[in-house]
């Protein structure tokens, strides 16, 4: 009996010196102690990595380059609303709307969101046009009042002469002249109302008109004079975009 619990005894302990051993190798290889479940939970639940441009910076919604498009005031599926205003409010009143460019291009067209058209309008002497930071007139439409009278959809409207605009603000301008039905030629907009410059003051708004009796854009203006009495009677928020 003594030498069969002897034996038992040390089978054992060879068995479990072993156990030891294999315990070790293993918690090893896991490396500082850890376990092969441990590593394995710590690779699945790590965050995946971007990379390319804007790596990080997560999904930004809809660009102006998804569009074909260089910079817009926004995205036009939020333009689901129109502006209008009348002869009175707004003819002959340069109407501004800031744009912010992050980057430089070339400019050579203004997009205008035409949503409804007067058939029976009389327009002349309506002009888009962009002005900078310092209130001057770098380029400009020649008349517009044709491409207000047909097809209310969004179109592009050719600068005299495109030029290379570096970063900064902007103010496109819109100057309307003659006789329309105030609810029939109407622009897209995004309904945002008197909100729109909420924050901001002259010569930072980013919609206000300037001037009176105008007949072509000025060659210069003082942004400190910009007002928001006609805006607020909801001629705000026009959409525009560049190419």
């Amino acid at each position: 009996m003594r030498t069969r619990t002897t034996t038992a005894t040390t089978g054992f302990v060879a068995a479990l010196s072993a156990l030891l051993v294999l315990t070790g190798c293993t918690a090893s290889k896991g490396g500082s102690g850890a376990s092969p479940s441990a590593a394995a939970s710590s690779v699945a639940t790590a965050p995946p990595q971007s990379s390319g441009p804007g790596a990080g910076a997560g999904f930004e919604g809809p660009r102006p380059q998804d569009q074909n498009l260089l910079a817009w005031t926004g995205d036009p599926n939020d333009a689901g609303h129109v502006t209008a205003q009348s002869t009175a409010g707004v003819g002959g009143r340069v109407t501004l709307v800031r744009i912010v460019l992050r980057e430089q291009i070339t400019w050579s067209n203004i997009w205008l969101g035409l949503a409804g058209i007067d058939p029976n309008a009389q327009l002349a002497n309506c002009y888009l046009g962009v002005y900078d930071a310092t209130g001057k007139l770098v380029a400009a439409t020649p008349d517009i009042s044709p491409q207000l009278m047909t097809d209310a959809i969004a179109k592009p409207l050719a600068l005299g002469k495109p030029f290379t605009a570096a970063p900064g603000t902007y103010f496109i301008a819109l100057l309307l002249n003659g006789n329309w039905a105030t609810n029939a030629l109407t622009l897209k907009s995004t309904g945002a109302g008197i909100s729109v410059n909420a924050g901001l003051t002259p010569p930072n708004l980013r919609y206000s008109t300037i001037l009176t009796g105008q007949t072509s854009l000025p060659a210069a203006v003082n942004l400190s004079e910009q007002s928001t009495s006609t805006i607020n009677t909801g001629w705000a928020s026009q959409w525009y975009a560049i190419s």
